[in-house]
C-alpha cells in the first residue's frame, strides 16, 4: 500500500486547479494531464471484463486515505516503522555514502515528512518534491519554505507511475532519487523495472543515486497479517473502494455483500488484495449489468515482496552499479542505496 503516487478523484480535481503558493519561496511545475472521463472509462472496462478489477488509485477518497493513515498504525503492519528504524539506526552510515550537497528528488513526495528528516544529515543543495496532488505539494513546500535553514524548494505536480520525466525541474548537478515506503512493490515486475530505468536515464554524470526502500519476503502468516489485520482496518480501506466507485460512476455496490480478501501468494511473490461476492449478484456499470457469483473477487492491489538478492539483480539489470543495504535485524524490509 503506497498512495503517493495514486490519482484520485479529489487529487484530479486539484491537480488541475489553480496554484496559490508562493512563489517567492518555491516554484511549482504542472505537467499532469488527466483525462477524468477516459479514468472512468478505464473503471468502467475493468469492472466489466471476466475477471474484474478495480485499480488501486481508487482506494483514495478521503475516507480511504485517512483509513491508510490507520494502517499504518496497526501492530501488524510493520512496514512504514521497520523503515522509519532502519532510516534511524543507520542514518550516518547512510549519509556517510550518499554525501551531502545533492540535489533532493523525492518521488511521491506526500507531505514530504519522511524526506525532511534526511535534511540535517544530507545537507541538499535543493529539494524537489514530485506528486500528483496538487494540495498536498503546494501544502509541503509552503511548510518548508517557512523553515530559514530549507534549501531551494522546488515540486512537480506529475504521474510517473505512468512515465517519469522530472527534467523540467531539474538542475544540472548530481542527484539522490529518494523512494521509501516499498511502493515499488505496487507495480508489476516488468513495470518496476522500466521504472528503475527511468531513473537511472536520469542520472548524468559522478554522484547520482537511488535510496530506496523495499519489502522483503517472509512467513507467509506475518505477511497475511499485515494485510488483514485483527481490528479490520485493512478490510474497511479495501471495502471501501467499492463505495468510492458507487460515487464515480453511479454503480450500486452494497458493501455488505462483500469480503476482504488480503494474503500472500508465494508462487508468485506478492501480497494480493480482493473484494469477494457473499453471494450471486447484479451489480449496475453505468447502463450495463454485471453479475457476480457467490465467491467471485474483484482484485484491487498487489504489493510484491523482493528477497535482497532479488531485487539486487533488479537494480543491476535497470543500470546500477554500486548497490548498499541496510536492514532491521529480522531481515523484515531493506534500504538500497544505488549508483551509477
Amino acid at each position: 500500500m503506497a498512495p503517493h503516487h495514486l490519482i484520485t478523484s479529489h487529487r484530479i480535481a486539484a491537480a488541475n486547479a489553480a496554484i496559490d503558493a508562493d512563489t517567492r519561496h518555491f516554484s511549482i511545475t504542472n505537467t499532469l494531464k488527466l483525462d477524468a472521463r477516459a479514468e472512468l472509462d478505464a473503471l468502467e472496462r475493468s469492472l466489466l471484463a471476466p475477471a474484474a478489477s478495480i485499480a488501486p488509485k481508487f482506494f483514495y477518497d478521503a475516507l480511504g486515505s485517512t483509513l491508510y493513515n490507520a494502517i499504518v498504525l496497526t501492530p501488524e503492519y510493520y512496514p512504514t516503522r521497520t523503515e522509519a528504524a532502519i532510516f534511524e539506526q543507520f542514518r550516518d552510515d547512510i549519509a556517510a555514502v550518499i554525501g551531502t550537497g545533492k540535489q533532493f528528488v523525492d518521488l511521491g513526495s506526500g507531505d514530504s515528512v519522511k524526506a525532511e528528516k534526511w535534511f540535517a544529515s544530507l545537507r541538499p543543495s535543493r529539494y524537489v518534491a514530485v506528486d500528483i496532488s496538487a494540495t498536498a505539494l503546494t501544502e509541503a513546500l509552503s511548510r518548508l519554505a517557512g523553515n530559514a535553514d530549507a534549501p531551494e524548494l522546488a515540486g512537480l505536480i506529475t504521474d510517473f507511475s505512468r512515465v517519469l520525466d522530472v527534467t523540467p525541474v531539474l538542475a544540472p548537478q548530481p542527484s539522490l532519487f529518494f523512494y521509501p515506503g516499498s511502493s515499488i512493490g505496487n507495480f508489476l515486475p516488468d513495470e518496476a523495472l522500466w521504472f528503475l530505468k527511468q531513473i537511472r536515464a536520469h542520472c548524468h554524470g559522478h554522484g547520482c543515486g537511488l535510496l530506496i526502500g523495499v519489502d522483503a519476503k517472509k512467513d507467509s502468516a506475518r505477511l497475511d497479517a499485515a494485510y488483514d489485520d485483527a481490528l479490520g482496518v485493512t478490510a474497511a480501506f479495501n471495502l471501501n473502494a467499492l463505495r468510492h466507485v458507487n460515487a464515480l460512476l453511479g454503480t450500486d455496490f452494497d458493501v455488505r455483500d462483500w469480503l476482504h480478501r488480503g494474503f500472500y501468494n508465494p508462487a508468485l511473490g506478492r501480497i494480493e488484495m480482493h473484494v469477494e461476492a457473499r453471494r450471486e449478484m447484479n451489480v449496475k456499470v453505468r447502463g450495463h449489468t454485471r453479475r457476480f457469483a457467490a465467491g467471485e473477487r474483484i482484485h484491487t492491489e498487489n504489493s510484491y515482496k523482493f528477497a535482497p538478492d532479488e531485487f539486487r539483480a533488479l537494480l543491476v539489470e535497470a543500470g546500477f552499479t554500486d548497490i548498499r543495504l541496510w536492514q532491521d535485524t529480522r531481515g523484515d524490509f531493506s534500504v538500497f542505496y544505488a549508483t551509477t
